[in-house]
């Protein structure tokens, strides 16, 4: 039998267990096949359909724990590292800090069928101060209804292999071939989209020092800081002079944007990926004097660089506004 009912097989729920945990962690290893394989054993009995469930939501509710408790602590930077660990880092960030801004509850219940919002959504909680308790209960939910939702899938077509032996064995010959397949395809997209994105970004992006040249001579630069509120909060500061606008409120107001100056864009993204996207759209909108700040504004305050403080932020009121 091929992969990966055969080290079901042969590992059991250990197996199980550490595939759910890493993946969960982090690493770029989809969970997915693993947990319809054993959906589909349980339909002939080597493995027990409610232990593999609790084994699976057991190992999901540790590791978006450990994110919780890492996220409160280390707050955007976790964002960022994890970000850049999913292979696609172009709006991860933003994603999910404006749905979690919008819907707690919801956003945890249903993240895992969302790509790059299950792995993020644990420390957008943690970061943003949200309880320990409503945070478990919702949690707990969603990985229930993410590894029962698989695992029912894999029920289903196990009981099909019962009934049709011939199927068995067409599934056993080509399931390891296609497994290995769609992981490989899975690699290969993120990476050329990444790829694709960094480069476009490195023709652009202005370099801090370049900017601080064009602040001391007093040049008129028009400086727009595209972090989410929720971001404001621990780093009530912004790059002197600058604007805050959310992607979609710049975009919508274009036509209030001076062409007759550079347009610097900052974010807190990996690679200045909010910058470089929000740049290319306002490009098509005829804006050409538009540049992503390289680092964007860790990279401008690990400089050393001035930066202008700014009032107390209300994140939730104020992600509500930007979204309107």
């Amino acid at each position: 039998m091929a992969l990966p009912t055969h080290i079901l097989l042969t590992y059991g729920y250990l197996l199980l267990f550490a595939w759910v945990l890493v993946e969960q962690l982090g690493i770029p290893l989809p969970a997915t096949p693993v947990l319809l394989a054993a959906g589909a054993l349980s339909a002939d009995g080597p493995i027990n359909f409610i232990l593999a469930f609790a084994i699976a939501v057991a190992a999901a509710l540790i590791s978006d724990t450990v994110w919780y408790f890492v996220g409160r602590s280390h707050g955007h930077h976790v964002l960022r590292l994890l970000c850049k660990l999913s292979l696609e880092p172009t709006t991860c960030v933003r994603r999910t800090q404006d749905s979690f801004g919008r819907r707690r509850g919801v956003l945890l219940m249903f993240a895992k069928f969302v790509p790059g919002l299950g792995i993020l959504a644990p420390p957008v909680a943690g970061q943003n101060g949200m309880g320990f308790g409503p945070f478990l209960f919702f949690d707990g939910i969603g990985a229930s209804l993410w590894v029962g939702t698989l695992l029912a899938a894999g029920r289903f077509f196990g009981d099909l292999l019962k009934r049709n032996p011939h199927l068995l064995n067409w599934a056993g010959r080509f399931s390891g071939a296609l497994l290995l397949l769609g992981v490989v395809a899975f690699f290969l997209v993120r990476l050329y989209r990444r790829r694709a994105v960094l480069k476009k970004l490195a023709a652009a992006r202005l370099e801090p020092a370049d900017l601080k040249r064009q602040l001391d001579a007093g040049e008129p630069v028009f400086i727009v800081d595209l972090r989410h509120p929720l971001e404001l909060v621990p780093e009530p500061f912004t790059l002197p002079g600058a604007q805050h606008f959310s992607p979609d409120a710049l975009a919508a107001r274009h036509n209030e944007i001076p062409r007759d100056r550079d347009i610097v864009l900052y974010c807190t993204c990996p690679s200045e990926a909010t910058a470089a996207k929000t740049a290319m759209t306002l490009h098509k909108l005829g804006i050409e004097r538009v540049r992503p700040l390289r680092g964007g504004y860790d990279e401008w305050k690990r400089l050393g660089f001035p930066l202008d403080a700014i009032p107390p932020v209300n994140p939730l009121v104020t992600a509500v506004q930007a979204a309107n």
